[in-house]
């Protein structure tokens, strides 16, 4: 069901507003104008320092739609969207909902909070077996099918659950932010909420129709004017990191940290584009991440302030300027036709100072491999019905949503900013640090980082 848009407020189509696979070619405005009024900025504790919200042009109202329950089982987007948590979930969080709730808070729903919507939730102990992906890598179980016409079949599945099958197969992935919205291209990590010719508030609106439909498993789609006040919301939220434990303010000494520079970083699809499809023809600069003009170089004390800012500006260098070889990417290399490609980390996560791609891009780079499988997730083998070939994934990725061969396995790249408060990391939360997040990459693309690399590359990444 398509959702007439008309009724949308003016906010929803400043920010960032092209369509997601539509008018990529047209540049928007800055965020500027929306953003004169200064915004009502909260902040919490993460486990690198603090995160911070800015809500522009109004506060985090707990009477709007966003917070209330608006279907059966007691969930709001708030649920799985947590303040503290970044606007995602974190299994630290869920922990503690389930020890003061026993496992029954609303969270903890059998639709897709347990390993099975079967799963056994009469005891305490079965419920502590039912909801084990949520409680350890904040993982929530999406029930997708293989589609009609897919140019494969699902040749088998082995599901320590019990339940996946080609009518329903079991996705376990990480909850989305619901903040820094207005700079996305694609909604969803297989873009299924991504429809040709929708704005983005199309795309969102349609995207919490459906998460109260299946998420909080209403009875009906909720009004229009809920969907306008969720959007409206959501689109008024830009996170960020706002203080460091070693750095310190991350505004401080010309530091662009924080929600509200971010709230007001220019953006539009295709901006900085590494692949010629900027619209406005401006060529590509690796130097995507220009936060913090500090001094690289180590002071005498590298326990001060200053040493830790000399190791975030060394790792913001890395992040911007060191190149590896990419290939074997579906998705880059061979959409390219090139099968090696000198990039940089901002080659992939080039929208200046946010981190995403700026136009809708989904790679596999070998998160859902059968490789990296771990006993607590399900293995599918795909088969290819023209040519017989096989593969094993722990998820399709972008497959279930198109039905190609060649998306197996790919998923968009989430938005960087506010990345601290959000542990674990990658769709499935196989990485449980930004330590791990570094060090693959590190191996996947042989990028050859030092130790010394590899602490400056994360304590960058934290002020994100």
């Amino acid at each position: 069901m398509r959702v007439p848009m008309g009724f949308l407020c003016v906010c929803l189509m400043i920010a960032a507003g092209t369509a997601c696979g539509g008018r990529l070619d047209e540049p928007t405005a800055t965020f500027e104008q929306a953003t004169k009024a200064a915004g009502t900025i909260v902040t919490d504790d993460d486990p690198s320092g603090q995160v911070s919200t800015e809500v522009v042009g109004g506060t985090i109202d707990p009477t709007n739609p966003f917070f209330q329950s608006l279907g059966t089982n007691g969930r709001a987007c708030s649920s799985c969207h947590v303040q503290s948590c970044g606007w995602t979930l974190t299994p630290a969080f869920a922990q503690a909902r389930f020890d003061a709730t026993q496992g029954t808070d609303p969270l903890f729903s059998p639709v897709d909070g347990a390993v099975s919507p079967n799963a056994d939730v009469s005891t305490l102990g079965a419920r502590q077996n039912a909801y084990a992906l949520l409680l350890t890598k904040g993982l929530i179980r999406t029930g997708l099918p293989i589609p009609s016409g897919a140019e494969f079949a699902l040749a088998a599945v082995d599901d320590p659950y019990g339940f996946a099958s080609a009518a329903e197969l079991s996705l376990f992935r990480r909850p989305l932010p619901a903040t820094n919205l207005p700079f996305l291209t694609t909604v969803m990590w297989d873009g299924r909420e991504t429809h040709e010719g929708d704005t983005l508030s199309e795309d969102l609106a349609q995207q919490a129709i459906d998460a109260t439909l299946g998420h909080a498993q209403a009875a009906v789609t909720p009004a229009a004017v809920q969907v306008q006040s969720i959007v409206a919301f959501e689109m008024s939220l830009f996170t960020a990191q706002s203080t460091d434990a070693a750095a310190g303010d991350l505004t401080a000494a010309r530091g662009g940290g924080g929600p509200a520079a971010l709230s007001q970083q220019p953006f539009f699809a295709g901006i900085n584009d590494p692949f010629g499809g900027n619209p406005q023809s401006t060529p590509f600069t690796s130097d995507a991440m220009t936060l913090y003009p500090w001094n690289g170089s180590s002071p005498a004390n590298p326990g001060s302030t200053e040493g830790a800012r000399a190791a975030v500006a060394r790792g913001q260098n890395i992040f911007d300027e060191r190149t590896f070889t990419v290939s074997g990417v579906a998705g880059l290399n061979d959409l390219l036709g090139r099968p090696q490609i000198t990039a940089t980390c901002t080659t992939c996560h080039d929208a200046p100072n946010v981190g995403d791609h700026s136009r809708p891009l989904a790679l596999d780079i070998g998160i859902a491999s059968a490789s990296r499988r771990t006993p607590d997730l399900p293995l599918y083998t795909l088969q290819n019905l023209a040519t017989g070939a096989t593969v094993q994934t722990t998820d399709p990725g972008r497959a279930l949503v198109t039905g190609k061969w060649a998306d197996i396995g790919k998923f968009k790249g989430p938005i960087l900013r506010g990345v601290a408060a959000r542990a674990p990391y990658f769709h499935n939360g196989s990485a449980a640090t930004l330590d791990d997040v570094v060090s693959f990459y590190d191996e996947r693309f042989s990028i050859g980082l030092s130790t010394q690399d590899e602490a400056d590359l994360v304590a960058f990444l934290q002020t994100l």
